[in-house]
Formats: C-alpha cells, structure tokens, sequence
C-alpha cells in the first residue's frame, strides 16, 4: 500500500498560500491609500475640451459654459492668497524640456592674421548689413489693424514658402516681445488684431499678468541670459527675471513663431543663451535691434574682440538654418561704434532672420 501523507504537510501548505493571499491584499491596500487619486490622473488633454487652436492646447485653460464664450486661464501666484489672472498655468517637470548642456559658443577665426579692429569691423558690419534670403512680402499692410504708424521697421518674412503666413490665417501663431518700458506697441497690436497670441515681457508693467482684448498679454518679467539666485528673488516682490527656456517651459509652449526684442544692449547675452541652450530651434523668425556703440551687458575684452564674438553669435544662427532677410540701419540714432565715430556705422540696427527649416 503506497505510504499515506503527514497532515501536517497538507495544513502547512494550505498556511503558505493563505499567507501569500493575505500579504498581496495588505500590499495592494497600502498602495490605494498612499494615491487615492491614482486612478482619477488623467493627462490633461484627454479631459480638455477640444482646442480651436489646433494641434497645441493652451495650457490651463478652462472652458466656461455655453458655446459662445471665450475661454479663460489663471493660474496661481507666488503669494498665498494672490488671484491674479495669468495665461498659462505652470508645467509639471515632468513635461519640460531637457536642456543641451553647452557652455560656449564657437568662435570663429579672427579676419585676418592678426587681430585688427579695421578687419573685424569690416567683416562684421558687411554681415548685417547683407541679406542671404530674398524675401517679398515683409510688413503687415495685408494684416487686420495694421496702421502705418509703427515707428520701426519690424519686418517679418510673410512669403508664402514659410510658416508663418499660414498659421496667421488659421490663428495658430504665436508671438513673443521682449522691451524695456517701449511705448511703440503698434507691431504687437496689429499682430494680435490678426489673430496672432502675443505675450509682451517688460518689467516695467504694473501688475504680475495683464489681458488686454482677446489675444494680447503683458507680464511683468524681463527676459535675461540667466534664471535669478533664487534666495534673491524671494526678496523682489515686483520684478522678475528669467530666461527664455524657463518661461516657454512654465507657461507650457513649446513654440514661437516671431521672437521680437528691443532689449537695450542685453540682446547679445540672451542671444548667446537661445543657442547654447538650443532654445532658438523653437523660434520661427528673429527679429532683433542689436546695438553696437559698447559692447554691451558682460561682453568683455578690447574691441577686436568683441566684434568677433558678436561675428561669431550671428554665424552660430546660421548654422542653425536661420537666414537674414531684412537689416535696417537706423539713421536717427548716433552714428557710433564702440564709442567711435567711425566705419560709417550706426549704433543701432534692426535684424530679422526666417528659420528656413521651421514647420
């Protein structure tokens, strides 16, 4: 007769899967009660209503009931107890864009044998001073709310071959300004009047976010080449300073469709950190004042120097497929370089560059 089993075998085995049961039931509970919220996480553009915007939703965003009323976006301030109205609500980290850690730009070689002002000066101002693309159509006149009063030349490629022109029809366009208390608002206005989502960074504004009609922003922040020491920043309750990738990154866009700034001399540092940061392959077209009587805020070294490095900035945009269309020389400023009246130079210019492989 074959050899009966101890009971006790049969009980222990039975204990064994009892206490396995009852271990992955306390786990499975413990883990419910640490998310209770788990389940109800949702990306936020599978509970978003949908966007008449398109592909890119405008983060924050809140539809409010009835078919024709405009959305509307806040966001919450720094301050407890703060409801200001922002446009864009902050992104989690986890959405933000990696960075390409570089450090500086490449410079390019010196013009001549030795390093000469007259060379440099001479290379430099025949660069800005040379369109590499042709492009027809360059200002608003065909724009709703366009007015002839715009004190500057602000030119934009509107050439059918590029972007630009098809998301302001379809109202898809995104533009950013950058100044230091400019009343010569009128390129920002006629943009918006067309459609165009413009956010206007200056400083010098009285409140955090401020809405002016359906498409226009002004946020009290100044854009530089570096992010604040944060236990500074804690300190200054009216002013803001951050860089471009920060701020894309906190109001959730991932694209700029016209990058504009007349930023006093600090438009070749934040120039600098748009290409080491790689944040420039985000812009469509560039439409920059850059000024040439100093070297500008922490450009350092004798003047050949400086003029090569401002050389070496314009060319890194070349490399990144940004060609010049438009140069103005603005002959109401002082005719300065580096201080000098010389190489027939004006100390201001206005640059617009198309990224030719913008989509």
């Amino acid at each position: 007769m074959p050899k009966e089993r101890p009971l006790w075998r049969g009980a222990a085995f039975r204990l064994c899967l009892l206490s396995a049961a009852l271990f992955l039931c306390l786990q499975l509970g413990m883990r419910r009660s640490w998310c209770p919220g788990e389940k109800s996480r949702e990306p936020a553009a599978a509970r978003a209503p949908a966007s008449s915007r398109g592909a890119e939703q405008r983060p924050g965003a809140v539809a409010v009931a009835g078919a024709g009323r405009r959305r509307v976006t806040y966001v919450r301030s720094g301050r407890r107890g703060s409801a200001e109205p922002a446009c864009c609500a902050p992104q989690p980290p986890g959405s933000r864009r990696r960075k390409t850690v570089r450090w500086h730009i490449e410079l390019q070689p010196w013009a001549s044998p030795t390093p000469s002002l007259n060379y440099e000066a001479s290379r430099f101002l025949k660069y800005i001073s040379t369109s590499q693309i042709s492009c027809e159509h360059t200002n608003l006149n065909s724009l709703k709310g366009y007015s002839e009063t715009t004190k500057k030349p602000w030119s934009i490629c509107l050439d059918e071959r590029f972007s630009l022109i098809h998301r302001i029809r379809s109202k898809q366009c995104r533009l950013y300004s950058l100044g230091l208390g400019n009343d010569d608002n009128q390129f920002e206005l006629s943009m918006a009047n067309s459609g165009c989502e413009v956010h206007r960074f200056d400083p010098s504004i009285k409140s955090a976010h401020v809405q002016e009609g359906r498409h226009l922003w002004y946020h009290r922040l100044s854009i530089d080449w570096r992010d604040p020491n944060p236990a500074i920043a804690a300190h200054k309750l009216h002013s803001n300073t951050k860089k471009l990738g920060t701020v894309l990154n906190e109001f959730g866009h991932q694209k700029i469709d016209v990058l504009k700034a007349d930023v006093e001399s600090a438009e070749w540092k934040i120039l600098e950190n748009l290409i080491l940061e790689d944040v420039v392959e985000q812009i469509g077209q560039l439409v920059f004042e850059v000024h040439i009587h100093w070297p500008g805020f922490e450009v350092s070294g004798n003047d050949s120097t400086v003029v090569r490095y401002w050389y070496s900035l314009l060319r890194e945009l070349e490399l990144k497929d940004f060609r010049l269309f438009h140069t103005y020389k603005d002959l109401s400023k002082p005719q300065m370089f580096l201080k000098k009246e010389a190489f027939n130079a004006s100390s201001c210019y206005t640059l617009s560059w198309v990224n030719t492989r913008w989509k």
